[in-house]
């Protein structure tokens, strides 16, 4: 395909590939590309995503389309679970002010890098495995595509039994849970056949139930009050941030598999910053509320939205709603794969895999510990990566236009920054899939005399140290792309 044509707002040219990146620029149409976007922008709201991935995708996502999507997807089960995570373990626990700083700030960081990876991808168009040919070569983009798989499938599963434990709790049942993952893995498959419809769905109808029920619930248990059991402690604080900003990031690598169907770059950045910001924070906060009414045992929580008047009804509300996040890894699933067989239906990828993560769901009862420990090893790859991909894309070779045709060429030294920074992650805080794994970087830590402390945050500096590797060797990787 010939080159796009270079954009009127940023001096950044777009990149080589995708045929809709020369419509866009940086936040315009470019010079002789006025025609071809205005086509593009007037196109009917109701086109679907493109079936191949060299096919031009249509520009109809608007600034409240993103924000209801990642408002969606800001709200969580998981996250509601988990916030036992921010508040600390039992006789160490956070205040409420610590916490609910931690949420805020640890957030507001890790979606502005969510942002980052979300603006990327309405500027080149692309998926977002597909937008790492540009920075590694096609055949080295198939190294973290396959990862993305992995993972994708993985929380995929883990959301169609969150879903199913959380619908047995609305019907006080232990039994039926075939019935409910066969429902949910049913509605997840319909959903990513039609992306950009079921994006219109949840904005006209799913976003405004979700917030409804958010505030009723936040209501009702504010009545009741919210204990301190750590009042005027802020000691962990940074590990409570660092967790938040893991949280955030996780949906990195997926944000341009939806932001390449936006109609601005401007639109696509603050539409998932805001909304997944509100909805998470939100989230959290509801979820720290909870927990602190039900003992401080996470297993109980949902009893404590149970407990209040038509708890039932506003609950079920945001089970239903929780398909949104295994639709989202199931069609970013599809999206990665078609990295790696571009001229496939993504309809008979989504639907395969949809039956896939259903099958999975219906044999396995629950994610082992060292399961979901792997799925977080493979999540803090993500970190850096993204450090490396904003570097390269805004002061690197990206600033002359990507190749992300099939005939891409291998950039191995993109690989160093990355590597390095996976590895700086793993030093200040190992990911415990396998006692030998610990003891390595355990090692590694005495033969320099390291001992991580409260502000080492992992996520930080993973991001950091590969975003200035990358930066340093900007020269150098500019002239090895023009060679």
């Amino acid at each position: 395909m010939p080159p796009a044509s270079p954009s009127s707002s940023s001096g950044a040219p777009e990149s080589k590939g995708f045929p809709e990146s020369s419509t866009t620029g940086h936040d315009g149409p470019g010079a002789g590309g006025a025609a071809a976007a205005t086509t593009l922008l007037d196109r009917p709201q109701k086109a679907e995503a493109p079936l191949v991935l060299d096919a031009e995708p249509p520009r109809t996502l608007r600034l409240r389309d993103h924000f209801a999507l990642w408002m969606n997807l800001g709200v969580s089960l998981i996250g509601f679970s988990t916030a036992a995570t921010v508040l600390g373990a039992p006789g160490s626990e956070l205040s409420l002010a610590a916490a609910g700083t931690a949420i805020v700030a640890g957030t507001a960081v890790g979606t502005a890098m969510l942002g980052v990876a979300a603006l990327i991808g309405a500027r080149t168009g692309a998926p977002a495995m597909a937008s790492l040919r540009g920075l590694f070569g096609t055949r080295l983009s198939y190294v973290p595509t396959v990862l993305n798989i992995v993972q994708c499938i993985g929380w995929g599963v883990f959301e169609l039994l969150t879903i199913a434990a959380g619908a047995q709790t609305v019907a006080h049942t232990e039994g039926y849970r075939w019935l409910f993952v066969l429902l949910a893995g049913g509605l997840t498959t319909v959903l990513t056949i039609w992306p950009l419809g079921s994006i219109r769905v949840l904005r006209r109808f799913v976003a405004g139930a979700v917030a409804v029920a958010m505030v009723y619930l936040t209501v009702q248990l504010g009545r009741h009050g919210v204990p301190d059991p750590g009042k005027g402690n802020w000691h962990g604080f940074l590990g409570a941030t660092d967790a938040m900003i893991a949280v955030s990031i996780s949906f990195v690598p997926l944000a341009a598999d939806y932001t390449r169907h936006s109609r601005t770059p401007r639109s696509a950045f603050w539409g998932s910053f805001s909304g997944y910001t509100v909805a998470q924070v939100w989230c959290y906060a509801l979820g720290l509320m909870a927990l602190l009414q039900s003992d401080g045992d996470p297993n109980k929580i949902f009893d404590s939205f149970l407990g209040v008047w038509a708890g039932w009804l506003f609950l079920l509300v945001l089970v239903l709603r929780e398909t949104d996040q295994s639709f989202a890894n199931v069609y970013s699933t599809a999206m990665s794969v078609q990295n790696l067989l571009p001229r496939v239906d993504r309809r008979v990828l989504s639907g395969a895999i949809g039956l896939l993560t259903t099958v999975l769901a219906l044999r396995i009862d629950k994610f082992t510990d060292t399961y979901t420990n792997f799925l977080g090893l493979i999540g803090s790859v993500f970190v850096p990566l993204l450090a490396v991909l904003a570097v390269d894309y805004f002061f690197g070779a990206g600033r002359n236009g990507w190749n992300l045709t099939a005939e891409a060429p291998s950039r191995w030294l993109m690989l160093l920054p990355w590597a390095l920074g996976f590895a700086v992650y793993q030093f200040i805080a190992p990911t415990p899939v396998a006692g030998w794994w610990t003891d390595v970087w355990a090692s590694a830590q005495e033969a320099l005399h390291f001992t991580p402390q409260e502000w080492t945050s992992a996520s930080l500096f993973a991001f950091a140290v590969p975003a200035l590797v990358t930066w340093a060797l900007t020269p150098l990787s500019r002239r090895t792309v023009r060679g």
